[in-house]
């Protein structure tokens, strides 16, 4: 059984696209965790889908951890109406916080920084450092090309089946959360038990 989904860490977008359908799914999704008691975690911008989605949860009275690291942490940029606002000095460090601080991870629309991240979190779920449900929300089709992607390495042999399945996918945001409560994760990979000479 995995952890209960009590803090939710949502990967997307500091610009806000040209796609409503993405708008709204950020709204909706605020709304949801807010009336889940879900709390949000997430980069700590008040700009983009990013800042959207924070207004939407605080707006419906719930709970917003942001993490953001110090040289993002500009008046232009970040959100300070934030139930909790953490500072790290990289990247790095608040990729690492935004992990320990969450029970599972979505990612809505985005760009290369949502990516970059979505893929950090599931290679570390791949590798046995953590065991959380991993989901993206395919608004409007918006991650389908990625998808074809990953089956595309499942076909040429650069990721098994097993890994391939670690991606929960849904264009509906009820539909995803249940599959990430339902989540089992994989058994740590056999080769990181041998014992290193």
């Amino acid at each position: 059984m995995i952890e209960k989904l009590e803090k939710i860490c949502v990967f997307c977008g500091s610009s806000d696209g040209n796609d409503p359908a993405i708008t709204e799914a950020a709204i909706q999704l605020g709304k949801i965790l807010a009336e889940k008691k879900i709390t949000l975690v997430y980069g700590a911008a008040k700009i983009g889908v990013m800042g959207t989605l924070a207004k939407s949860v605080l707006d419906h009275n719930g709970k917003v951890i942001g993490i953001i690291p110090n040289f993002l942490k500009t008046k232009e940029v970040v959100h300070l109406g934030l139930t909790q606002l953490v500072t790290t000095q990289n990247m790095h460090e608040r990729k690492l916080k935004m992990q320990e601080a969450s029970n599972g991870f979505i990612a809505l629309p985005g760009g290369m920084g949502t990516l970059e991240e979505l893929f950090e979190i599931l290679t570390w779920l791949q590798l046995g450092l953590h065991s959380k449900p991993v989901g993206l929300l395919n608004t409007n089709n918006f991650y389908s090309p990625l998808i074809e992607m990953l089956d595309t390495m499942v076909e040429r042999k650069f990721l098994s089946e097993e890994n391939r399945a670690l991606v929960l996918v849904s264009s509906e945001i009820g539909e995803l959360l249940q599959k990430m409560e339902n989540f089992n994760p994989p058994p740590k990979p056999k080769w990181l038990n041998v014992e290193r000479t």
